[in-house]
This record gives C-alpha cells, sequence and structure tokens, in this order.
C-alpha cells in the first residue's frame, strides 16, 4: 500500500522523475525518502530553498551520485530557461499599455539588463566548472553577481512605475531571480592568490597584436589615426559625433576597435551597447577632450539612464577623456559615468558629477590615475571595482546635505563584489574644505546602500576633510551594519586616524592578509586581462 502512494505521488510529480528512477533499480520508499530528504537538507543551505528543492527534485535520479556540480549544473539550466521566459515577457511589455513609466527607460533598461544577464549565463563554462578552473569559476561568480545586480536595478525602476503589468513583471523577476541566487550560492569557494608586491607597467601577452600594443602605448597626441575611427567635433574627421562612431564601430569584434576623439566637447549621451564589445575611445587629454552631458533623474529619466556616457559591451578601455554630468546638484541623481561591462578599465581620465556620478554598476573594473568628483554617493553601484592612485574629490553639496564619497550595493555574501581603493588621494574642494572648517557640513568615506556592502581603503591619503567616524549609516530608518565590510589598512593624512571610526561590527581595521584579498590579482583577477591594456597597476600591497 505504502509502494503505491509513493508511486502515485511520483507521477503526480514528473513523469520524467519516474523514468529517470524507476528505471534504474531501487525504488523504495525509504531510498526514496533518503534522496529527499538528502536533497532538503543541502537546499537548506541555499538562499531559497523551497526555488532549490522544487527545481531539482524533478531532475536528479536518486539511483545517480550526486554532488555539488550536479545540483549547480541543474540550478544553472533551470536559471537559463526562466530568464529566457523572462526576457520574453519584458520584450513583449515595451508594446504595452499596461505599464506605466514615471521615469524615462524603465522598461527599456530591464530589457537591457535582462538581455545581458541571458547572455551572461549562458557564456558560463560547465567544462571549466566540472574542471575547477579557477579563471573559469571566476568569470562564473562575476556573471552570476552582476545578474543579481541587474535584477535589483530592474526592480528600482519598476518600483516607480504603474499598471495592472507592473505586479506580474515584479512577481516574475523575483522568481526567476532565485535560480540565479541559487546557482551563485552553489558555486565552488576559492581562496585568495598570495603573492609581494609586483608593479606592472605596459606589459603585454603574446597574444596582443602588434597595432594593438602601438596604439594603447601612445601618449597623447602621438596616436597613428589611419587605422582608427577619427570623431572631430569640428567635423574634421570620420564623424563628428562619438555616436555615429559607435553606430558604424562593428558588431561582436573579437579584436579591439579604436576610437580616436580629438580635442573638443562632445554634447551628447553616449551609448555603447552590449554587442559593442572591445571599444577603446582615446582623447587628446582629459584638459581638452569633454564628454558633456545633463540628464537627471530630476528631469524625469531613471538613474541607470541618466549617464552622459553607458558602457554595457565587455572589454571597454578608455584614456585622456573627461566625462561630466552637468546636471547640477539640485537635480539630484545624474550619472556621468556607468559601466555595466565585464573587464573594462579607465586611465588618466576624469569623471565629474554631483550626486551619483561614478555609476560602477556591475562587473570587474578598473580605474587607474583617474579623478572622480562629486557630492552624494558619488562612487556607487555593485561591481567589483579597483581604483588605483585616483584623485577622489569632494565637492561642495546643497545646503542642509552631508557628503558621502561611497555607497557600494552588494546584496548577498556569495557575491565577489565591492570597492578598493589603493594608494588613492581623497580631498576636497577649496569652499567644501573651509565649510567643513566651519563644522556646518559633513563627510563620510561611504555608507552602506545594501547590508553586505563592502569598500576598502588601503594605503591611500585621507585629507582632514573626513568626519573622524568615518562612515555613517544608510539612514536612521536602516542602520544595520553587522553583515557590511568597511575595512582601511595603513593610510595617511588628517582624516585617517582611526581612534574614532565608527565601532560596527562590519568595520575592520585591515592586516596585511585581509588587504591582501582586495588587490588586483585576488579582487578582480586582473593579473590575467589587465596586461593586455597597458594600463600600469600595481599587484599586492
Amino acid at each position: 500500500m505504502a509502494s503505491s502512494i509513493v508511486l502515485s505521488l511520483l507521477l503526480l510529480l514528473s513523469p520524467i522523475f519516474f523514468v529517470s528512477t524507476f528505471a534504474l533499480g531501487d525504488t523504495s520508499p525509504a531510498s526514496v525518502d533518503t534522496h529527499l530528504s538528502s536533497l532538503r537538507e543541502f537546499c537548506n543551505g541555499t538562499p531559497y530553498p523551497d526555488a532549490c528543492f522544487n527545481s531539482l527534485k524533478l531532475s536528479i535520479s536518486i539511483n545517480i551520485d550526486t554532488d555539488l556540480i550536479s545540483y549547480l549544473l541543474h540550478t544553472l539550466q533551470t536559471a537559463i530557461s526562466e530568464v529566457e521566459k523572462l526576457t520574453n515577457l519584458f520584450s513583449s511589455a515595451g508594446g504595452s499599455n499596461d505599464i506605466i513609466e514615471k521615469q524615462r527607460g524603465t522598461i527599456q533598461d530591464c530589457q537591457q539588463l535582462q538581455q545581458i544577464t541571458l547572455s551572461k549565463l549562458q557564456r558560463i563554462s560547465v567544462s571549466g566548472i566540472q574542471l575547477g578552473d579557477p579563471r573559469k569559476l571566476a568569470d562564473a561568480r562575476s556573471y552570476l553577481s552582476a545578474a543579481l545586480t541587474n535584477k535589483k536595478t530592474c526592480l528600482e525602476g519598476l518600483d516607480s512605475a504603474s499598471g495592472p503589468l507592473k505586479s506580474v513583471l515584479i512577481n516574475s523577476l523575483t522568481s526567476t531571480y532565485t535560480h540565479v541566487s541559487n546557482s551563485l550560492s552553489m558555486l565552488p569557494k576559492q581562496g585568495p592568490k598570495k603573492g609581494g608586491k609586483n608593479r606592472r607597467l605596459l606589459g603585454f601577452p603574446r597574444w596582443i597584436s602588434k597595432k594593438d600594443r602601438r596604439f594603447l602605448q601612445s601618449g597623447t597626441s602621438k596616436y597613428d589615426t589611419s587605422e582608427m575611427i577619427v570623431v572631430a567635433a569640428d567635423g574634421s574627421g570620420n564623424f563628428s559625433t562619438i555616436t555615429d562612431a559607435i553606430k558604424f564601430a562593428p558588431s561582436r569584434s573579437e579584436y579591439r576597435i579604436f576610437i580616436y576623439l580629438k580635442e573638443g566637447v562632445y554634447k551628447e549621451n553616449v551609448e555603447i551597447p552590449a554587442n559593442k564589445p572591445n571599444i577603446v575611445l582615446l582623447g587628446d587629454g582629459s584638459d581638452v577632450t569633454f564628454i558633456t552631458g545633463s540628464r537627471s533623474v530630476g528631469d524625469g529619466w531613471t538613474t541607470f539612464r541618466s549617464a552622459t556616457l553607458g558602457v554595457s559591451g565587455d572589454g571597454f578601455l578608455a584614456r585622456d577623456i573627461t566625462i561630466d554630468n552637468i546636471a547640477g546638484a539640485e537635480k539630484h541623481q545624474a550619472v556621468a559615468l556607468r559601466i555595466n561591462a565585464d573587464l573594462s578599465a579607465m586611465y588618466k581620465c576624469r569623471i565629474n558629477g554631483h550626486q551619483d556620478t561614478l555609476y560602477a554598476h556591475s562587473f570587474r573594473q578598473f580605474y587607474r590615475e583617474c579623478e572622480i568628483s562629486g557630492t552624494i554617493d558619488y562612487i556607487f553601484g555593485n561591481a567589483a571595482a579597483m581604483f588605483q592612485g585616483c584623485n577622489i574629490i569632494s565637492r561642495m553639496p546643497m545646503s542642509g546635505q552631508f557628503t558621502v564619497i561611497t555607497a557600494q550595493s552588494r546584496d548577498s555574501p556569495d557575491e565577489d563584489t565591492g570597492f578598493s581603493m589603493q594608494n588613492c588621494s581623497i580631498v576636497a574642494t577649496d569652499d567644501l574644505n573651509s565649510a567643513h572648517n566651519s563644522r556646518s557640513v559633513k563627510n563620510y568615506l561611504g555608507r552602506p546602500w545594501q547590508v553586505y556592502s563592502r569598500t576598502v581603503i588601503l594605503e591611500s591619503f585621507i585629507d582632514g576633510f573626513i568626519d573622524p567616524a568615518g562612515w555613517i549609516p544608510w539612514s536612521d530608518d536602516n542602520p544595520d551594519t553587522d553583515d557590511l565590510y568597511y575595512g582601511e589598512y595603513q593610510n595617511s593624512g588628517g582624516g585617517s586616524g582611526t581612534d574614532d571610526r565608527v565601532n560596527w561590527q562590519g568595520y575592520h581595521l585591515m592586516d596585511d592578509d585581509d588587504a591582501d584579498e582586495f588587490t588586483v590579482s585576488n579582487f578582480i583577477a586582473g593579473d590575467e586581462w589587465l596586461d593586455s591594456t597597458s594600463f600600469p597597476y600595481d599587484d599586492g600591497v
């Protein structure tokens, strides 16, 4: 009788499960119960146990030795299938009157982000995971972390929308990404690489072409433009706008596409889509080549789409350019640069704005000798972003406001994301220094946008305008600071003293081993890709 009940239940659950298990031999209730109990125990260790159990019980045989990798691959395939459905749903929503956008670009943002998620999940190397390849595992963790960031960004946009389709989209989005979260939690963990300090300067792997080496090594005004796309605001180049040059560039190129921006001011909002990888923007110098825009949330744009320069194409590089959002502090969120592209790097660039200047949205990013300025949360997002030798400049905010540099948004302990600032200078403009001296403006290093926010400052100069507490909670209503990771290591300057720093459980005075986890090799796997950029970097502490 008991066997008949179990058989009936299994038939109701799935004919696939019945075929894959009963055809192999042991069909006893005890064997089935043991398997399901073991599976339930495993799934209880994931962020979404019910989603894990319900997806795996239909596809894992009780008579085949299962392990973590088998569970991971099945969960990942479920995630891909569900994201495909979600992508189609958002494509249909684009032409629907059942969703009303209060900010321009909400559905367009979601469509773009879901397509990126789907593309990245499909690129995860199954064989690499099965073989335990460290590089492929790092890629998979980066892709899955970015996917969760895409989900969060889409939800933030939908929060301001209305209409009968809103709840359908939100529920589908939330349900789909349970499988992405579970996949990320199942990935094998990797320990940090150990090594001493090593400066890499203008080095190239053998596979980099001579042409790429020549272009990337050229200094300002020394570019050979014969093999470049030339943009000139005065009409003397191939194009007079950067947007037209991007449209002309080949899609899905496996080789670097060099676009030279001659001296001038380019008043446009530039978007480099995901199907335009390996774009390189080379300017005549950050003091003479400018890209300027003025979109803002105050004028009805989403934060994501307010960017003067938005980059979704992997392998993006830029040097000797200034990117400005000139909307002004009164327009609130107004992004100058947004990067949601993997393996992207900036060198000797200036990024200027007020609130939300640099949106380091997702994936692995590197900034070397750049100048970044703003007022509130002016370096924000959920990338794994490394800043070396940069000038971080706090500007005078509006009356009654304080300044805060970082707002990192890691919201899962499984994500390998965060901000690492090494050998940087954290300073203030003259008017802000005066206001600080008169005690009218407080200034902080960062606040946690999400509960697992992670930001560290290593071997940097911190000027005296920074409040002795150093860090501040997101808000009085959200004071949770136990699960974040904020750290400082061997900093100098009048604002670097740690005696009066916050006493949060998540705040750390770091030792050598702690700091080593946030270096180029360990934090962004930069030793495997930065050499190809020609940009200098320091590895180790």
